[in-house]
């Protein structure tokens, strides 16, 4: 039996400008998902996966010869997905599952579903492990994306993440501000889909040289900042520079225009977690809205190991 886990992610700048180059700090997050891989004597897979309740939430079973073959079609979009992933992890590795026996395969989250914390990428990164492939090889034939939250699942503290010149640049930051007591993530009650984010902000053929570069200094800007104030004129400027390229208003101003403190998306706009500061408990505020979710800065933020 073998175990892989991988960590969930956030991308505190950058947003969709990370596509493109610009610098964007990543947080691993506590939260993450498990692989269990079992060898069992029938030629075949047996695939069940439960969520943060313990809870079955899919399960299957398929023939390893059906990898194989170039019908990917099963019983439902997650197994299609899944034999998917499994095809091309085999794509990248030819002697992954030769071995004469089947596979009994458990993925546990320890986030619920809906976070958007990275239920895909930590699936990739563990498939990857366990084919012992490159998981950027292997997000490329299925999800694509930018990569940085295969660099999260990656990761046991905050890290900048940047691609230039079809090379990835990735480096752990000493991201541990003195006011992050202050700082907490809010689930805006809605799963965003991350690819058709992407697909959106792709149809805007904008030269985004300037925006790349403002980014970038935000970001630079923002891991060394040491006010709680100064942090909130930078992530408001960002807020600002996302919004005129998206042509939509800021979250604030859209859900919480009278929030005392500043708020910013994280990742793709619309959905999953936003980013609030605040010198007191905002609790109260966000539940009045109908945002139940809300976490501290430390209690979501992996920040393990040390830079030395």
């Amino acid at each position: 039996m073998s175990t892989y886990y991988s960590n969930g992610k956030l991308l505190l700048t950058g947003e969709y400008l990370v596509l493109d180059g610009a610098l964007s700090l990543a947080i691993p997050t506590q939260f993450g998902q498990s692989l269990i891989v079992e060898a069992i004597d029938e030629q075949k897979f047996i695939w069940q996966s439960f969520d943060k309740k313990g809870n079955t939430w899919f399960e299957d079973e398929f023939l390893i010869e059906e990898i194989a073959t170039d019908s990917l079609k099963h019983h439902n979009d997650v197994s299609n997905t899944l034999l998917k992933i499994i095809k091309a992890a085999k794509q990248l590795n030819p002697f992954f599952l030769i071995k004469n026996h089947g596979y009994k395969v458990i993925t546990e989250l320890d986030f619920p579903r809906d976070w958007g914390l990275g239920s895909s990428s930590t699936l990739i990164n563990n498939i990857a492990n366990w084919a012992n492939i490159d998981a950027y090889k292997l997000l490329e034939l299925t999800f694509e994306g930018s990569g940085y939250d295969i660099a999260c699942s990656q990761h046991n503290c905050p890290i900048t993440y940047q691609l230039q010149n079809n090379n990835r640049l990735i480096n752990k930051v000493d991201f541990n501000p003195s006011f992050k007591e202050q700082l907490y993530f809010i689930y805006l009650n809605k799963k965003q889909n991350s690819r058709k984010g992407i697909a959106h902000y792709k149809t805007n053929t904008s030269n985004h040289s300037q925006a790349i570069l403002d980014i970038n200094d935000i970001t630079s800007k923002i891991i060394d900042c040491i006010s709680l104030i100064d942090f909130e004129t930078l992530i408001t400027a960002h807020e600002y520079i996302i919004s005129k390229i998206l042509k939509q208003k800021p979250v604030k101003e859209r859900l919480f225009n009278d929030f005392k403190g500043s708020i910013k998306s994280l990742g793709a706009w619309g959905g999953d977690f936003v980013l609030a500061t605040s010198k007191e408990d905002p609790k109260s505020y966000f539940a009045h809205k109908g945002f139940n979710t809300i976490i501290n800065y430390t209690e979501m933020v992996l920040n393990k190991k040390s830079l030395t």
